[in-house]
């Protein structure tokens, strides 16, 4: 600080008073850019007015509630300016610190919905995803500047729902893409022009040299990972293009086809079949499929798995009735909290079949529950 600013800073206090140094502070601090300053003086500045020591010695807890809560206004008041200030010159890490200490994300992630990819630097991925501000947007930011691979771990520990949906589609169709184009690449350099379609399944009809020699056109690591996580989305076009993606490694050589946890061991064959049930195809062969699966397989060995997969399927078709009793036969002692598929008392509600509802209810001693029954009933 010049000394220059020191005697114009003097003479405003002369001249002016409290409120013209003030002024003088808050002026000068908005054109070096020293936000931070800015924050500072306004809470000096509101010291002065509610009578308090202009330098902190004291703690909130020890001011009069009247004096507490008009500072605290005063620390959000300035809080918001100065996270403002910084967000206006496109400083989103130097604005979080300001939002984060109010409690609000809503002008960060509206700041990072804007961000392009190229911007995406690991500090902002900590704010969007880590922080919670704006998981979605983080994801797209990650997968846009790291990959799949460090995209399919961010998203086992996905922060919140909100967005996970979005973002599962986003990696479904980030890996069909990059399968379409390796294998028309492949395709052109054996037959000449690239085959006029984006399907998976329409490039490897009837081109069984594609598979030739163990060869392969995407990482199958990503392959089985995406696939996983492909068979609890909502979205038909997700879920179309996992099945694409099951298809393709059907295809793949024997050394490609892992072995996974039941009911999903044959992992491409089981997950296209319950893919392409969820679209509304081979249904009751698929409901089938998972039947035998579950019949065979020993719940002290393999877990509730096999039968919270069949459970999961019906509950997604709407076939109720077949998923209570699925549920009931096999997991009637399961913790409802450790389901990765509704209960039986969500189940009958889901139904509609509040008779039964109640009767579960009173047989398990579930006041609430018998409750609901009753008066839905």
């Amino acid at each position: 600080m010049s000394p220059d600013a020191f005697e114009r800073l003097e003479q405003a206090l002369r001249s002016g008073g409290p409120e013209a140094g003030f002024e003088f502070l808050l002026r000068k601090f908005q054109e070096e850019k020293n936000y931070p300053r800015i924050f500072e003086a306004r809470l000096m500045k509101k010291r002065r007015e509610l009578g308090l020591p202009l330098i902190q010695v004291d703690s909130l807890e020890d001011l009069p509630a009247d004096t507490r809560r008009a500072y605290e206004q005063a620390y959000l008041d300035a809080a918001r300016e100065v996270g403002g200030l910084f967000l206006a010159d496109g400083e989103i890490q130097r604005a979080w610190p300001y939002f984060r200490a109010i409690g609000e994300t809503a002008p960060v992630a509206a700041a990072i919905e804007q961000l392009t990819p190229d911007q995406g630097t690991e500090p902002l991925l900590e704010i969007a995803f880590h922080e919670r501000v704006h998981p979605r947007k983080g994801f797209e930011l990650l997968l846009a500047n790291h990959g799949i691979c460090r995209a399919i771990s961010y998203f086992e520990g996905y922060p919140v729902r909100e967005g996970r949906e979005q973002s599962r589609s986003l990696l479904v169709r980030t890996l069909h893409t990059e399968l379409v184009e390796s294998l028309k690449r492949t395709i052109v350099q054996r037959e000449g022009p690239a085959p006029d379609t984006s399907s998976v399944s329409d490039l490897i009809a009837g081109r069984d040299w594609l598979f030739e020699d163990n060869c392969y056109y995407t990482d199958t690591s990503h392959v089985v990972s995406v696939l996983r996580f492909s068979i609890d989305s909502e979205d038909p076009q997700t879920l179309a293009l996992a099945a694409e993606i099951a298809d393709y490694g059907r295809r793949l050589a024997p050394m490609f086809h892992y072995k996974s946890d039941p009911p999903f061991e044959n992992i491409y064959e089981d997950h296209a079949i319950y893919l392409r049930a969820l679209l509304g195809q081979d249904v009751d062969m698929a409901i089938a499929h998972f039947r035998r699966k579950l019949a065979a397989s020993d719940p002290a060995e393999v877990g509730a798995g096999p039968a919270q997969a069949l459970v999961g399927l019906l509950a997604r078709l709407k076939r109720y009735p077949e998923a209570i009793e699925v549920s009931l036969e096999h997991l009637r002692d399961a913790d409802p909290s450790q389901l990765a598929c509704p209960s039986a008392l969500q189940l009958c509600q889901l139904a509609g079949d509040f008779t039964r509802l109640r009767k579960l209810a009173q047989e398990r001693g579930d006041l609430l529950s018998f409750t609901a029954a009753t008066l839905q009933e």
